[in-house]
């Protein structure tokens, strides 16, 4: 048991039909603001994510319940047992036998860009509705207002590094982008492989949004080279993608790391104690910055301007 048995048993029997469950083991798992834990029964297991303090400040917990229903019925997600809107309680049936992905796996894991790469394709392709529209300007604008809240600096350079963007911006508002299901926050732990299959959790963040902007960051999160990133995308489009499509792909890889370092100093303010969140934001800053000021990234624009 963890030293959060008593308040995960609690959240578990709030589920219908498991208001007296007994529960033979609790395992913490991984998770960067929520407690998330495996419940293991007699007769079946069941992940319980309570939500971290704070968060109720920038996750709607009602769009996320539905997107994660949806993401089941894509199939490429684990069946939602009980959600709690109202709480942000969550609980899921687990997925079995998976190795929980980290950007050393998706090295050593033969295959795996692919099988994400598919996996991303699934979801896309689903024709499943997503509740709320990602708009990446949008949200740096929210989480820059959350952020005036708080008691924590930008670091140097941020507002100039977003007016850089608006070139960026335009392009991307001026092109026939489609409108896809998307997770939207491709963290590698969100990636479940089972050798044959990788399955997609955690829906916190999902909306409609360009499809290429999971693949674009989750190449980021992974630390995907070039061959990484060309078994990804070949994997999603079946066939080599185009220079647009390319050019969509590496434009979200910067701007993924615009926007998350926001959520990075977010955490660093609310005392978040998972991880050094002011080293993750300045360093996922610093990234965006040497990625936008590489030659070939203006390149990459102008690809995706002339479509």
């Amino acid at each position: 048991m963890t030293e959060h048995a008593e308040q995960v048993i609690e959240a578990l029997h709030k589920a219908p039909g498991l208001e007296k469950a007994e529960v033979l083991s609790i395992t913490r798992l991984g998770g960067m603001t929520n407690l998330v834990h495996r419940v293991d029964m007699a007769d079946r297991s069941v992940i319980v994510r309570i939500p971290g303090a704070g968060t109720e400040d920038y996750i709607d917990r009602a769009v996320e319940a539905h997107n994660a229903e949806a993401a089941a019925q894509a199939g490429v997600s684990a069946k939602v047992i009980f959600a709690d809107p109202a709480t942000g309680l969550m609980i899921t049936e687990t997925v079995p036998n998976i190795e929980t992905m980290t950007p050393d796996l998706f090295k050593s894991r033969k295959g795996s860009p692919a099988r994400a790469g598919a996996a991303l394709a699934k979801l896309h392709n689903s024709g499943q509705m997503f509740e709320f529209r990602f708009e990446l300007f949008a949200m740096i604008d929210d989480y820059l207002k959350v952020l005036s809240t708080k008691d924590v600096d930008l670091p140097a350079g941020y507002h100039d590094v977003v007016e850089a963007a608006k070139p960026v911006k335009d392009v991307l508002a001026n092109a026939d982008l489609p409108l896809s299901p998307c997770h939207c926050d491709p963290l590698c732990e969100n990636f479940l492989d089972d050798g044959a299959v990788m399955w997609i959790v955690d829906w916190e963040y999902s909306g409609m949004n360009d499809p290429l902007w999971d693949v674009g960051d989750l190449s980021v999160e992974a630390g995907m080279d070039s061959d990484q990133d060309a078994e990804l995308m070949r994997a999603y489009f079946g066939r080599e993608p185009t220079a647009a499509e390319t050019g969509r792909m590496v434009i979200y890889k910067a701007m993924c790391d615009l926007l998350w370092t926001l959520w990075g100093l977010i955490q660093h303010a609310d005392d978040n104690p998972a991880e050094d969140f002011w080293a993750y934001a300045t360093e996922r800053f610093e990234r965006c910055k040497a990625l936008m000021q590489d030659p070939s990234f203006a390149d990459h624009v102008e690809a995706v301007r002339r479509g």
